[in-house]
């Protein structure tokens, strides 16, 4: 994909932002041991079972998925993912997820990440796109909400967490020539 790798540097730390690649899956299970059963309740999977990378790494093989990393080192901090599902009638629609470590929440990072997957999502045709979290993620709520995200659907008890207990998902989206257009009046270079 073009523009990538490259360097970024928020609030003092250097990171390589780059495409995913076949051989992330290890990387990827280090980054998801560190992230907290609440952290995984909006994903469709659960990130710290093998099997569930070694899908990921085939949808990205594939296409059916676009993963943006921010890496410090060969540690990864973050992802923005893109998936893309095969329903005719949803062909322009991805849902995008974006998951920060604990240790670098405070960068700005799942800022950048969106807006590269948006950067991403433009250059695969997609319009709009989705996003999923559990309404008392309040920091990723508003960050999405400074992107120009709405609240599209409140799914009542659609996760439950390892305990059993159930969770409301939210549904939030947003238009991708809205978001850069946006951007780019806000300054956010693309």
């Amino acid at each position: 994909m073009e523009g990538f790798p490259k360097t970024v540097t928020l609030k003092g730390r250097t990171m390589t932002v780059r495409m995913m690649t076949t051989t992330d899956g290890p990387h990827l299970r280090t980054f998801a041991q560190q992230l907290s059963d609440h952290d995984l309740l909006f994903l469709r999977r659960d990130i710290t079972k093998q099997s569930t990378l070694d899908t990921w790494v085939r949808n990205v093989a594939d296409g059916t998925m676009y993963t943006v990393l921010a890496e410090e080192r060969t540690q990864i901090l973050g992802y923005g993912s893109l998936y893309r599902n095969d329903f005719d009638w949803s062909r322009h629609v991805a849902e995008l997820r974006v998951l920060v470590a604990p240790s670098a929440r405070t960068l700005g990072l799942g800022r950048l990440l969106t807006r590269e997957a948006f950067n991403v999502a433009l250059t695969l045709g997609i319009e709009k796109i989705v996003a999923r979290m559990t309404p008392d993620q309040t920091g990723a709520r508003t960050v999405f909400e400074e992107l120009g995200f709405r609240p599209e659907a409140l799914l009542r008890n659609e996760v439950k967490d390892r305990s059993g207990k159930t969770h409301d998902i939210l549904l939030m989206a947003n238009d991708v020539a809205t978001f850069l257009a946006r951007g780019e009046a806000y300054g956010i270079p693309r």
